[in-house]
């Protein structure tokens, strides 16, 4: 039957059974019947004229127009999201994760495979999260402690040379112009100006001014983690730049002191600090202020 036949007839309510099934399985049905009930809204005392065919027939093809007009609105929306979200995964494809401590800071990192890192002072470290399945790398300056997960292998770059690991705890210091690397589980490999060497747990591998060094270690980790300066036959100007650099101070001594030093200071207590560092020595202090402190011959 014709849409327009149909239509005429539900108008006039003169459909018969046959004809009162199609209409109902029309597009439009409902629609039709939304027109009609708002007609009626009107007061009841007020005679209200149905609208002709034709006029009716406008009000559909309005509507149509309205809806169309929306879904494209709508589908032009949903086409530039989509754009614009695949414009934001090429832009952001490389998401890189930075890491810097301050004075006094320590901070711990997992990595994406569940490793771990633990951050030393005045440290930075940045790796790239979005690719870490197929370029597992990371730059560090600073020093930091690694812990890495067993079976897991990634590279550590520093300015002087490149750390290799799988499975395995390590610390790495790029500072100055030390590079050190200590091994306390499993097996690292370091490369240095074209050259490599393999450290095996409880050994450390130190370049400094171009000389290199290898020795054991017996700590189970760096004493850093532990809050303390450890030193072995160091110069002392190089004991008193570091108790100034953990404890945000400055050391004055008026004399010419060319001695090494053997110990050891905690990092959480200055006195303690000072103590350890100046009574072996037979040195006394003074602590003038809260970041001043002069040290003198006993």
């Amino acid at each position: 039957m014709e849409k327009e036949y149909l239509v005429k007839k539900w108008l006039n309510n003169d459909l018969t059974d046959a004809e009162s099934k199609a209409f109902n399985e029309l597009e439009d049905a409902e629609l039709y019947k939304e027109i009609i009930e708002e007609s009626q809204r009107f007061n009841g005392n007020s005679n209200a004229e149905v609208a002709s065919f034709k006029t009716l027939d406008e009000k559909l093809v309005s509507k149509e127009n309205t809806s169309i007009h929306w879904l494209k609105l709508v589908s032009g929306l949903a086409a530039v999201l989509v754009i614009g979200f695949t414009l934001f995964k090429l832009t952001n494809k490389d998401q890189i994760n930075s890491f810097k401590t301050v004075l006094a800071q320590n901070h711990i990192i997992t990595l994406p495979d569940n490793s771990i890192v633990n951050l030393n002072e005045l440290s930075e470290l940045e790796f790239d999260s979005s690719n870490w399945d197929d370029n597992r790398l990371l730059d560090l300056k600073g020093e930091a402690f690694f812990d890495v997960e067993k079976g897991k292998r990634f590279d550590v770059t520093t300015d002087f040379g490149k750390v290799s690991v799988l499975g395995t705890e390590f610390n790495v210091l790029s500072r100055d112009s030390i590079f050190k690397v200590s091994c306390y589980e499993g097996l690292v490999k370091v490369t240095y100006n074209d050259n490599e060497v393999k450290l095996p747990a409880g050994t450390e591998f130190v370049l400094l001014s171009g000389k290199v060094l290898k020795s054991s270690i017996v700590v189970a980790e760096p004493y850093w983690l532990k809050e303390m300066s450890v030193f072995e036959n160091t110069p002392f100007a190089t004991v008193i730049k570091e108790l100034e650099k953990q404890y945000n101070i400055k050391v004055t001594y008026p004399f010419d002191l060319k001695m090494n030093f053997t110990g050891a200071f905690v990092h959480n207590n200055l006195e303690n600090a000072l103590v350890s560092i100046s009574k072996p020595l037979k040195l006394t202090y003074e602590i003038q202020s809260t970041n001043e402190v002069i040290i003198r011959n006993e």
